[in-house]
């Protein structure tokens, strides 16, 4: 993923389905973690879009 940011991505979500987590990651920001969420937004990269999580859990 740090890779992805240094070339220029505004936002990245790392899935783990083992640990039923997610990693998102945005510029100039720390990483953050979400345990075992249902949905994911696309915040101001994406409006309006929504990542429903229920099938991957």
């Amino acid at each position: 993923m740090k890779e992805y940011m240094e070339n220029g991505a505004s936002l990245g979500w790392l899935i783990n389905r083992k640990l039923l987590q997610i990693e998102i990651y945005r510029p100039n920001q720390e990483v953050e973690i979400l345990q075992s969420p249902q949905t994911l937004s696309g915040e101001d990269v994406l409006p309006g879009f929504v990542l429903d999580l229920s099938e991957i859990w």
